[in-house]
């Protein structure tokens, strides 16, 4: 039996089961904890440990889903069976694909949500999952049970155990908000910090680092004069992440208005009131999601800043000013947001602040987000000092599947940074590290043309499948959908228009499917999708294959493994190199070549002591499998 109390939104919330034993536990219930416990009870039974089980799923920033960079991850969300693409679907009121007029390897989705209703649907979710407990607590503590296992102790004194923990604490860690000059102690706004859970990864060994970030004022939609902005209308038909976009997804539009003259003098004239600006906050903030401050300090010769307007969601009353991030007072919000034009005489009725919290160094973490320091212990989301609710999400999965592998005694296994964008998000994170609030971004892949939004499902439903996260039915939908968008190229190859064949047709940028179908080409019937896939292939097909020959010949020397060398004893390494080698243990050379620090002349010692260790030459060495 289940504890159960109403939730502000009329569901029932489970406090707490009679048990005390789970594979998982999760600390947290923004995106990262969400995907954690959902991948989590895949394998066995699983608990959900918040402070507010009603905060669950709850979209601080901009409740919006997708973007360049963070689409790609959502996309591979959706092929290894995460959550987040179909909560995004669900709740879409606004679709849009950015980047439209360029290549493939840079489009990306952007979905404007509901917010209250997004985070409705995440808690019945999970209350209705079947092997996920809610329990309700602050963690004071993580004790070791001295047998693989961990104990979470809580303010009150109660202990829960498991085999693993996922520490998905976002930006509560000690957090502090700003509102000026003024602070409160606070994870987000009118929300307790995370008091406590700092100290217990700093006695285990953890050095944490303290960053900030921020967010944007809401405003009155009533107070807003729509007519004078410029309006972004929505994709129609509507996009989507899953393949079924939701029913509202068309309903509104969003619109851009622009900083002005006015707006540039008023924070000149006021930047003392800013705590960064004013020393009292030494956290780092994120490069590219800069404060309005930020913004027009920075870039003085820019004469405006464009700025997003979006809706909050269709039953509530705020819009949501993407681009002006401020940790202003309030009373100078009030007049920086009047000078925007179509603002003049608008409403605050949720004030922009900034939030300064504890990460980890996550280069104290393996692959699987792991903690080098306290085994069994993974962390996931804005406390490994990443930003955004997609980049959160794909550590939740990570994290949440490696530590539930773990508890059930299964074979680890890691993401390599060809498999997609999340393996290029682990391995920046693990082995570059971040200084400041990590941000995914579509330059950060050397590969894009390989690993693009449209083909995640094909590239990693198989390995969601055989990692346990994806069922005997996606996987036959995704190989029935890739065998028909097959046959399709087959036959545009076989067929022929006007004495060429029609894939010759295709390659012109002017021609489409639409275009060869009305001069008499047959096709069977394909999905929006299956369509686009097969003009992606036919037209960038030399460049595909081109960068599927350069990557093949980067893995086939990077994949040599390192696997028990004592990197102490390789010589003409040079001294910060061996540090660094020591330090995060690359399992290849590939990783070993991408850590700071780690130079060239380290690489070639590193095959040399290979070829020399095995008696062979650097071609005839085994990869690792």
């Amino acid at each position: 039996m289940r504890a159960r109390e109403p939730s502000p939104a009329g569901k029932s919330i489970s406090l707490y089961p009679m048990r005390n034993r789970w594979n998982v536990i999760v600390i947290g219930g923004g995106h990262a904890g969400i995907e954690a416990a959902w991948a989590a009870t895949k394998f066995g039974s699983a608990a959900l440990l918040i402070g507010n089980p009603a905060t669950i799923g709850r979209m601080p920033c901009n409740p919006s889903v997708g973007g360049p960079g963070k689409s790609q991850l959502v996309f591979e969300l959706q092929a290894l069976g995460g959550l987040m693409p179909s909560l995004a679907d669900a709740t879409a009121i606004h679709t849009r694909m950015l980047n439209s007029s360029k290549g493939p390897a840079v489009q990306s989705l952007r979905v404007q949500n509901e917010r209250d209703e997004y985070a409705a649907l995440a808690q019945s979710t999970l209350l209705d999952l079947h092997g996920l407990d809610i329990l309700r607590g602050e963690v004071a503590d993580l004790e070791s049970d001295g047998a693989g296992g961990w104990q979470v102790v809580t303010t009150d004194g109660r202990r829960f155990s498991a085999r693993s923990v996922v520490v998905a604490a976002g930006t509560f860690m000690r957090g502090v908000t700003w509102y000026g000059r003024q602070s409160r102690h606070e994870g987000r706004q009118g929300e307790p910090p995370a008091r406590f859970l700092s100290g217990a990864l700093e006695r285990g060994g953890h050095a944490l680092k303290r960053f900030k970030t921020g967010t944007p004022p809401r405003v009155r939609a009533d107070s807003v004069r729509f007519e004078d902005l410029t309006v972004i209308p929505a994709d129609v038909p509507a996009r989507s992440f899953t393949g079924t976009a939701g029913l509202r997804a068309e309903a509104s539009p969003t619109w851009q208005t622009h900083t002005t003259p006015q707006t540039h003098a008023l924070v000149q004239q006021n930047i003392a009131h800013s705590p960064m600006y004013a020393g009292d906050v030494d956290a780092l903030g994120a490069r590219y999601c800069p404060s309005i401050e930020d913004k027009i300090t920075r870039f003085a010769h820019h004469d405006r800043h464009l700025l997003f307007v979006e809706p909050e969601g269709l039953e509530t009353s705020e819009v949501y000013l993407q681009g002006f991030s401020s940790s202003l007072p309030p009373e100078l919000q009030d007049q920086m947001v009047r000078t925007l034009p179509g603002f003049e005489r608008a409403v605050i009725q949720r004030y922009a602040y900034a939030v300064e919290y504890d990460v980890v160094d996550s280069t104290e973490l393996t692959m699987n987000l792991e903690s080098r320091r306290l085994p069994g212990v993974y962390t996931a989301g804005q406390i490994n000092g990443t930003s955004g609710y997609e980049e959160a999400a794909m550590q939740g999965l990570v994290a949440g599947t490696a530590a539930a592998r773990r508890a059930a005694g299964l074979p680890e296994e890691t993401f390599a940074r060809a498999d997609g964008y999340l393996g290029v998000l682990l391995d920046d994170l693990v082995l570059k590290g971040c200084d400041e609030p990590f941000r995914m971004m579509t330059s950060r892949v050397e590969h894009r043309l390989l690993v693009r939004q449209d083909n995640a499902d094909e590239r990693l439903t198989a390995l969601g499948h055989r990692l346990g996260l994806v069922g005997d039915e996606a996987l036959a939908a995704a190989e029935e959908k890739y065998a028909r968008v097959s046959a399709a190229i087959t036959r545009l190859a076989r067929e022929r228009l006007d004495g060429k064949p029609a894939e010759v047709w295709l390659r012109r940028p002017e021609v489409t499917l639409d275009t060869l179908e009305a001069q008499g080409l047959h096709l069977p019937n394909l999905s929006r999708e299956e369509r686009e896939a097969v003009e992606i292939r036919v037209k960038y097909a030399g460049y595909i294959e081109r960068a599927g020959r350069q990557l093949a010949a980067e893995a086939r020397a990077g994949r040599l493994s390192l696997a028990g060398v004592d990197f102490a004893a390789v010589p003409s390494l040079s001294l910060e190199g061996r540090e660094k080698l020591l330090k995060f243990a690359p399992a290849t050379v590939e990783q070993a070549g991408r850590i700071q620090g780690v130079r060239r002349a380290d690489i070639s010692a590193l095959l040399v002591h290979l070829r020399q260790r095995q008696g062979t030459t650097a071609g005839e060495m085994q990869p690792q499998n």
